[in-house]
């Protein structure tokens, strides 16, 4: 049945003027109420379940929801947990640097404390003879010349 049939039944039939045909009248509306009511059930039917689909998908969607929110809670949790052990983690290279240069400044300090106590010690008899030379000098009084 082509898209024109079916409208042309729907149309109010044009009788000739003049008085009218004998007969009971076609009741029109009966008649499309009787045709349109299979497909209107059936569009309802569709309504309900597209209802049932959408709120199915809005409890799924709550559901994912909920579970993103757990999900994302305990993922910041562990990351929680684990920041102590990763700043460790990366402050290491810098710390074994910073060890790296203050052995060297230890060492090098070390040398050169050892350069002092040589020189002390080839130093020391030369400062002891003229301490124990000033010492041993008879004292002066205030009007003496030197």
């Amino acid at each position: 049945m082509s898209l024109r049939d079916f409208l042309e039944r729907f149309r109010r039939p044009a009788g000739t003027p003049g008085a009218s045909a004998t007969g009971v009248p076609a009741d029109r509306t009966a008649e499309r109420a009787a045709e349109l009511e299979p497909a209107l059930a059936r569009l309802t039917q569709t309504q309900q379940e597209a209802d049932r689909i959408r709120a199915a998908a809005e409890e799924a969607a709550r559901a994912v929801r909920r579970d993103a929110a757990q999900e994302a809670e305990r993922l910041v949790a562990g990351a929680r947990e684990r920041a102590p052990e990763v700043r460790r983690q990366a402050a290491e290279p810098l710390l074994r640097r910073a060890r790296r240069e203050a052995d060297a400044l230890r060492a090098a300090g070390d040398r050169a404390a050892s350069t002092v106590r040589e020189r002390a010690g080839e130093r020391m008899p030369d400062l002891v003879e003229r301490a124990v030379a000033d010492a041993l000098r008879p004292a002066r009084g205030p009007g003496d010349a030197p």
